[in-house]
């Protein structure tokens, strides 16, 4: 997708490897208050990986003090709907020196438009039980908690039966 430029000179592209250490920066800010013990690792050779990927978009959001905010999407084929895919949307952070200033809501319509123009059914999008302030945030976007609830198992709860 296009880089997106907009009148206060904030831009929106894709992530790159010279990203590495801002997109690293902001998901300790979105794991550090809910999970201090996880450790955060990004790489550079992932997310070039990820850049050549037909299905999943990582976008950052540039002002003129640096790098502000990412997003990552995926797109899921969906043997349900026909052809059309539907998208997750995950790590999305804007920088906790940058919030309430509108950065979000302009990440987040770039990547609603960006779903919409890939005629995806639907965006999926998971939050923290404790961040009230994102799902406002998320419900102020036209997102609804209403008639799905999200259920997460992590590797560390995953058990491997052995095969006998």
């Amino acid at each position: 997708m296009n880089t997106l430029i907009n009148e206060s000179g904030l831009q929106i592209r894709e992530a790159g490897a010279r990203d590495t250490a801002a997109i690293l920066r902001l998901y300790r800010q979105l794991v550090g208050p809910v999970a201090p013990d996880v450790t955060v690792d990004v790489r550079a050779d992932r997310i070039e990986q990820i850049r050549s990927d037909l299905h999943n978009f990582l976008w950052i959001l540039e002002s003129p003090e640096g790098v502000v905010g990412t997003a990552f999407v995926t797109l899921c084929l969906d043997p349900m709907h026909n052809r059309q895919p539907y998208a997750v949307l995950e790590n999305f952070v804007i920088d906790e020196r940058c919030r309430a200033k509108g950065y979000g809501a302009q990440l987040m319509r770039y990547a609603v438009d960006f779903c919409y123009r890939a005629d995806c059914s639907k965006i999926m999008v998971q939050s923290h039980s404790s961040r009230w302030q994102a799902h406002a945030f998320f419900e102020a976007q036209g997102f609804s908690a209403v008639n799905k609830k999200a259920f997460v198992k992590y590797r560390r709860d995953m058990k491997v039966r052995s095969e006998k």
